[in-house]
């Protein structure tokens, strides 16, 4: 019995350090070396598939014509641009645009500068995001947590269940009297028959 406890334990083990392992594996970022990036889409370019706000999962692969990818332009300081793919290939580069844009990207990146083909869109999650990592807001709900916890006390509810207050005195509950023991009947026999008394 130990035995096949120790086993059932052993293989929990190994199924969480598989699953760690693969979250790893799938949200690991691409600037740290992983396969994925994470994009919050600024501005109009891409409307009406995707607008500002939006929160956009990349992951690498092999882009095609028709795609859509992130990627680095060069000379932009490591910015990132989500455009879709409508020409050209990876050795001498892509020719991309937004879905909202009447002109092509004046960039032609090669595979080298494609980050990711976008995988997972979800819409407004990144505003979402962007605003919780405001400082403002953070220290918005520090203050209103410290107000909450030092606010003072309602004396009236604060009280506990073996005192009560009364006119600012505080008087302790009096101990409710047992009842006295009844006295048991007695059997008297008369004329053969048990009657009681």
């Amino acid at each position: 019995m130990p035995h096949a406890r120790r086993l059932r334990s052993l293989f929990a083990s190994l199924l969480l350090v598989a699953a760690a392992a693969g979250m790893l594996y799938l949200f690991w970022p691409s600037s740290l070396g992983g396969c994925s990036t994470f994009t919050i889409v600024s501005g109009n370019s891409m409307e009406p598939t995707y607008s500002t706000g939006d929160f956009v999962w990349s992951r690498c692969g092999e882009p095609a014509v028709g795609d859509i990818v992130v990627y680095t332009p060069p000379d932009t300081g490591g910015a990132h641009v989500i455009h879709r793919i409508v020409g050209g290939d990876g050795t001498e580069g892509w020719v991309l645009q937004g879905d909202n844009n009447d002109f092509l990207d004046p960039w032609n990146p090669d595979d080298s500068h494609v980050a990711g083909i976008a995988t997972v869109h979800i819409p407004r999650l990144g505003s979402i995001l962007y605003s919780l990592s405001n400082p403002w807001i953070w220290g918005s709900l520090l203050i209103l947590a410290a107000a909450i916890f030092l606010w003072p006390r309602d004396p009236e509810t604060s009280g506990t269940a073996s005192e009560t207050e009364t006119d600012g005195a505080v008087a302790e509950a009096e101990p409710v009297a047992e009842p006295e023991p009844m006295e048991e009947p007695t059997l008297v026999s008369t004329q053969g028959k048990g009657e009681l008394l």
